[in-house]
């Protein structure tokens, strides 16, 4: 392994450990990058509560351009400028799980050649973090890469942390890799510690059933649904019914929080 491009944080946090195991796919060229089209990006993911974001610089794991959300959510009187800062209010007993699941998503990639295509690909999973009251919130992580340089190395991402701890506070340890911009990956991965037992999926859909699963719980109408997945409305709504039945879920509020549970999210 090369010095030269090991990542180097201003502020060491763990997962530069992970990270620096991988020196063929990240970057450490701190080079003056462009800001990603955030509004584009936010319509990739998926945010059913309050959220924010943030970007990150790999090179020494820098932060900047924050949503202002950042502060209130986690009772904080500045915005943070080093990753560590965001690591410190991850729960200490998950901070084992949210390094195991970067790299069991790094090894992923590899295992399907994903880095060719990594910006069409998003990492997802969920953890705890600290919450103005001093207590501990489930919150959802998703990953969206944005620039990489001309040999191929990650550059910049976009990370988006959502508090879903009104829809589940049971942590499923899943780690999820799913393709956005029309790709269609999709790779769930169970993350079992010794004394952690985790539930299974009562359920197994189809890839199609995972497309229709994740625009309700966007929140997007049928309507919507068809012209976005260019099938009928009345197919929509067989998908829609097949869904919910599967899942015994009463409403798409049940159906979302099951699905949080069981890694379709």
């Amino acid at each position: 392994m090369t010095k030269k491009y090991l990542t180097q944080a201003k502020k060491p946090h763990p997962l530069i450990e992970v990270w620096n195991d991988y020196p063929e796919i990240l970057q450490n060229d701190n080079r003056i990058l462009p800001v990603p089209s955030i509004e584009q990006i936010i319509g990739e993911v998926f945010a059913p509560g309050k959220f924010y974001y943030y970007v990150i610089n790999f090179a020494d794991s820098t932060i900047s351009h924050h949503h202002e959300n950042i502060l209130k959510m986690h009772g904080l009187s500045k915005y943070p400028v080093h990753l560590k800062d965001i690591i410190d209010l991850i729960h200490p007993d998950d901070l084992e799980f949210v390094m195991e699941a970067e790299r069991m998503s790094i090894e992923k990639m590899k295992q399907i050649n994903g880095f060719d295509y990594q910006q069409e690909l998003k990492t997802s999973y969920c953890f705890r973090m600290r919450t103005p009251e001093g207590n501990y919130g489930l919150f959802h992580h998703q990953a969206l890469h944005t620039y990489k340089d001309e040999n191929g190395r990650l550059l910049q991402a976009v990370n988006i942390h959502t508090h879903i701890e009104h829809i589940t506070q049971n942590n499923s340890y899943i780690v999820l890799v799913s393709g956005i911009n029309g790709r269609e990956d999709f790779h769930q991965m169970q993350w079992i510690k010794k004394d952690h037992f985790p539930k299974s999926a009562a359920v197994v859909f189809t890839t199609r059933e995972v497309e229709i699963l994740n625009c309700i719980a966007k929140g997007y109408a049928t309507c919507e649904i068809s012209g976005m997945l260019n099938i009928s409305e009345e197919t929509v709504r067989t998908h829609r019914k097949n869904i919910l039945k599967k899942a015994d879920a009463r409403n798409s509020s049940e159906l979302v929080r099951k699905a949080f549970e069981w890694g379709y999210l």
